[in-house]
């Protein structure tokens, strides 16, 4: 049954992305199929759910043979924080598991480089909720595990996120370094 389900998603999201441009009516699109997979009891495979007491993890779940979307699982530990970053490309963040926090930044423009980041709002997501993380012209965050377990989010994402060129911030000066994520394994978890 999960596999099925598991391909139902992966192939409705398929026709989205293909179907239009529109990374707002992609997002809008992707977030209600996500939270239909989340509402509908799916279970994430448990070596996919697994932390790290050293960093946050980021397994593929799916990456799209034209790189043009990507699905994965990633997994917080308690009391781990993301640092300020950029997606370069549209998300939508579904929580399987624990509570995350974010706190959004507005985005850097050129007229503001060198300044500290302007916060733009924080948010608590618990199971089975489901938010547009980011398009590009709202795409600078962090998030961190709270609560008493880890935190377990389904990630969509417009492209291949393990090989797209990101943006790490240093929230009190503005300054910004490139960065490739890379995918782990289970093993990393060890």
């Amino acid at each position: 049954m999960e596999p099925d389900r598991l391909k139902t998603f992966i192939d409705d999201v398929g026709l989205v992305v293909s179907g239009t441009d529109d990374e707002h009516e992609i997002t809008a699109r992707v977030a209600e199929r996500l939270s239909a997979l989340l509402a509908g009891g799916y279970r994430l495979p448990p070596e996919v759910t697994r932390s790290s007491a050293l960093r946050h993890l980021t397994y593929p779940l799916y990456i799209a043979p034209d790189d043009s979307w990507s699905m994965a699982s990633v997994v917080w530990d308690v009391g781990q924080r993301t640092q300020v970053h950029s997606h370069e490309t549209w998300g939508v963040a579904g929580i399987y598991a624990g509570v995350e926090h974010e706190i959004r930044y507005l985005k850097p423009t050129a007229s503001t480089t060198g300044a500290p980041l302007t916060p733009a709002g924080e948010s608590r997501w618990a199971p089975g909720q489901v938010t547009v993380c980011c398009t590009t012209d709202d795409d600078v965050h962090a998030v961190a595990a709270v609560g008493s377990e880890p935190t377990v989010g389904i990630h969509v994402y417009g492209g291949n996120i393990g090989t797209i060129g990101r943006r790490s911030y240093d929230p009190a000066t503005g300054e910004a370094r490139w960065f490739v994520s890379g995918w782990d394994s289970p093993e990393d978890a060890l």
